[in-house]
């Protein structure tokens, strides 16, 4: 890793010449442990990076889930200063900014190539950065990640009526497709799911892809394990700033973390990829059986995502205009996709 592409980095922010001035000590509040394959562990080097690139000027600490704030507090303690840093998605904070999902992950959408073009290229970012900043956050995205898997169920789910009653962990907008399906959800911090599940106070859960799902256990309370995750095609992570730090460093402080970012970007796709299939072998000799969704129930889902999608765009201006840009977008990128990659 130091001698990779953040070393590389480090180097060309060192001779960037920063002009001296006194030190500055950040924390970097996680929503994930520092432990946790991809989730936690890229935040850790997103740190690490940070105080490397700017030569010590910023020593950044990463903070383990409830160090200074409980994981689900991130964006607030960001938001006051009482932390100068967090790391997260920003699918968590629906509770407080509808539209802010949209830009985390998306039901029935884009892969990470054509999701990162139109955040960089089709308006995405800039959107979602006037949305932080209305809440005193400078947002910068830091990593996106391979497919997620979908759920881990104790039995075998073959029909839609399989699905309703039952209670599970759920993130983000898929949440509330689920919702429609009648599944109770409910969003828990990573460190919190494997207790709930086997308490039964879930019955079922999804959290992310299978390397990192590997880790966290739930193969031993559930053996059916279910995917396309056609709730999150991609995820992606930011660092969040609090936006008045962030407005009082130097221009080549800013270019040092945005560039740490940007190779942040590149490693974590490039990992996600590398790492899923010898976890899917471990877990199948766990006993896991792997699903794939039935194409009736993958199409109630998406039919359950339209109706969302419908009304979160009528309650909330903000997401219906990143809505909006994300499907124009796509329908324009689609003669690309249709033509370009094979099938």
């Amino acid at each position: 890793m130091k001698n990779g592409l953040f070393g590389t980095i480090a180097a060309v922010g060192l001779a960037f010449g920063v002009q001296a001035q006194a030190a500055e000590n950040w924390n970097l509040q996680s929503t994930y442990p520092g432990s946790l394959t991809q989730l936690g562990t890229i935040g850790k080097q997103i740190a690490e990076r940070i105080t490397a690139v700017t030569g010590g000027e910023i020593t950044v600490t990463f903070q383990e889930p409830g160090a200074i704030v409980p994981a689900l507090e991130v964006f607030d303690a960001v938001s006051t200063g009482a932390v100068e840093a967090g790391w997260s998605t920003p699918g968590y904070w629906a509770g407080k900014v509808p539209a802010l999902p949209l830009f985390a992950a998306v039901p029935f959408g884009p892969q990470a190539g054509e999701y990162l073009a139109w955040m960089k290229f089709g308006g995405g970012y800039e959107m979602m950065d006037e949305i932080y900043q209305r809440s005193n956050i400078k947002s910068l995205l830091c990593a996106v990640i391979a497919p997620e898997a979908s759920g881990w169920f104790r039995e075998e789910i073959k029909t839609v009526d399989d699905l309703r009653g039952k209670k599970m962990r759920f993130f983000g907008l898929g949440a509330k497709v689920m919702e429609k399906m009648g599944v109770s959800t409910q969003l828990l911090a990573g460190g919190d799911i494997f207790p709930a599940l086997e308490l039964g106070t879930i019955d079922a859960t999804e959290f992310s892809m299978p390397a990192i799902d590997l880790n966290l256990g739930f193969y031993q309370i559930a053996k059916h394990y279910y995917f396309p995750g056609w709730h999150q095609q991609s995820t992606l992570f930011d660092l969040m700033i609090n936006l008045d730090l962030w407005e009082s460093l130097t221009d080549t402080q800013r270019a040092q973390i945005e560039a740490v970012c940007e190779a942040g970007i590149a490693y974590g796709l490039a990992e996600g990829e590398a790492i899923q299939f010898a976890a899917l072998q471990e877990l199948q000799k766990q006993g896991v059986t792997l699903h794939t969704w039935p194409p009736e129930i993958l199409a109630a889902l998406e039919a359950a995502w339209a109706e969302v999608a419908a009304e979160e765009a009528a309650r909330d201006a903000d997401f219906a205009k990143a809505w909006e840009s994300l499907q124009a977008f796509r329908a324009n990128y689609k003669i690309w996709k249709d033509i370009g990659y094979m099938k």
